[in-house]
């Protein structure tokens, strides 16, 4: 089984194309039900995998205190392997497909105000310290185009066509999209590659680059960094809570929603696979919806 479950990570990666956060998310959920069959590292056999051994490790999730969500990702890691094992012929079903989903409660995504948003950054845009230029340039790309944390890490510099105001992005499973880039922060992104001595680079080279040591290749920022940063930039903004990247793919969405744009035209530009993952906005978007109310009811 622990054979099985590499070659179950290799078509992950090389078939479905999926990212290196998902393979190893998967990896550690279906090596603690193996570890829980025998003991940690032991060899499993495929009779072990069974509807009993799961349901004992998704009670465990609870007992540890993990959040519904973990425990729904894990039993979508566990329903995942058993196909596998099922095309494999190591198994004649799948024993994770008799397990319930966890009920998960209904979160809404954490959108930033508008005005409070526009204000921190026009602040910054006047901030005389080293590292306001590099942050001014890390929030507006991600605000202007709604990029999640891995993909504004990724971008290289041959991504951006300056001319027409587009970038390309490379998305979740590697699917790639092209989106458009405000004026703001191309602005923002001149002033930064110009602080860094940057305005000329190779099309491979990281947009946003992390300190290299003499001679070394330029390699991006870390998450943490910008995660860092985005707290330290962002928290008043967010009345004192915290904030991550993330908080300004959810204003994206939301802000264009509110000012009248169609909910497929923001589902081309999130990169969402499915309109359901884009309909949450419609919940954080009251405004929107109260407008929509008011100008087509005929009672209103």
């Amino acid at each position: 089984m622990r054979e099985a479950l590499e070659a179950f990570l290799q078509e992950l990666t090389a078939v479905r194309r999926a990212s290196a956060h998902t393979v190893a998310a998967y990896r550690r959920d279906i090596a603690h039900v193996l570890d829980l069959a025998s003991g940690e590292g032991k060899p499993v056999r495929p009779g072990q995998w069974d509807q009993a051994l799961l349901e004992r490790a998704l009670r465990e999730q609870f007992r540890d205190g993990h959040a519904a969500s973990t425990a729904a990702r894990a039993l979508a890691a566990w329903r995942s392997f058993g196909r596998f094992l099922v095309r494999r012929g190591k198994l004649a079903s799948d024993p994770a497909r008799a397990l319930p989903f966890p009920r998960l409660p209904k979160r809404l995504p954490r959108t930033l105000p508008r005005i409070d948003l526009n204000e921190a950054l026009d602040r910054l845009a006047q901030a005389k310290d080293p590292a306001a230029a590099r942050d001014l340039a890390l929030l507006e790309m991600t605000y202007s185009s709604g990029l999640r944390l891995s993909e504004l890490i990724g971008l290289h510099r041959g991504d951006l066509d300056r001319g027409a105001r587009l970038l390309r992005v490379r998305g979740k499973g590697r699917k790639e999209r092209v989106t458009p880039v405000g004026e703001r922060a191309l602005a923002a992104l001149d002033r930064y590659l110009a602080a860094q001595g940057r305005s000329a680079g190779a099309r491979d080279e990281p947009l946003f680059a992390g300190k290299a040591r003499a001679g070394a290749p330029v390699r991006p920022l870390s998450p943490r960094t910008i995660q860092r940063m985005v707290r330290r930039r962002l928290s008043a903004v967010a009345g004192g809570l915290g904030v991550t990247p993330h908080a300004l793919r959810h204003s994206f969405a939301s802000h264009l929603l509110d000012a009248g744009a169609d909910l497929r035209a923001i589902q081309e530009l999130l990169g969402h696979s499915s309109l359901a993952s884009t309909q949450v906005y419609t919940h954080v978007s009251r405004t929107r919806l109260k407008q929509a109310y008011d100008q087509a009811h005929p009672r209103a």
